[in-house]
């Protein structure tokens, strides 16, 4: 089973970008409840980035640059409610003090997915 297919499926229900972020980050929330692996997050990861892609691709009013800050921000704010359930409790003090760089990291790897998401995203049109 894949731990995006309800954040993807909730997320679906919402008409408006915002709402759509919102709810696929609740609802991984809700599936993270239990703990994660890394796997499973970058499955969430990269789940919300294609869906962030695929709707920012037709928006026309926004630069490139919004678009990556608004994409950006979707996983920075996924990353703040479900990265510490893929954490062992024993390491917990540790996570505490990579967490910022690890936030860092995920966030300038989604940077370069970006780039290399978009022209993916348009070919499975």
């Amino acid at each position: 089973m894949s731990i995006a297919r309800d954040p993807i499926n909730d997320a679906h229900a919402e008409r408006g970008l915002l709402d759509q972020v919102s709810t696929f980050i609740q609802s991984a929330r809700v599936a993270a409840a239990d703990g994660i692996t890394w796997s499973e997050f970058g499955e969430l990861f990269l789940a919300l980035l294609r869906m962030v892609v695929a709707a920012l691709d037709s928006v026309a009013i926004m630069s490139g640059a919004e678009k990556k800050a608004f994409a950006l921000d979707a996983i920075a704010r996924l990353f703040d409610a479900v990265a510490d359930k893929a954490v062992p409790l024993a390491v917990y003090p540790l996570w505490l003090v990579a967490r910022p760089a690890v936030r860092s990291l995920v966030l300038a790897l989604a940077g370069g997915v970006l780039e290399q998401l978009l022209p993916i995203v348009r070919l499975a049109r």
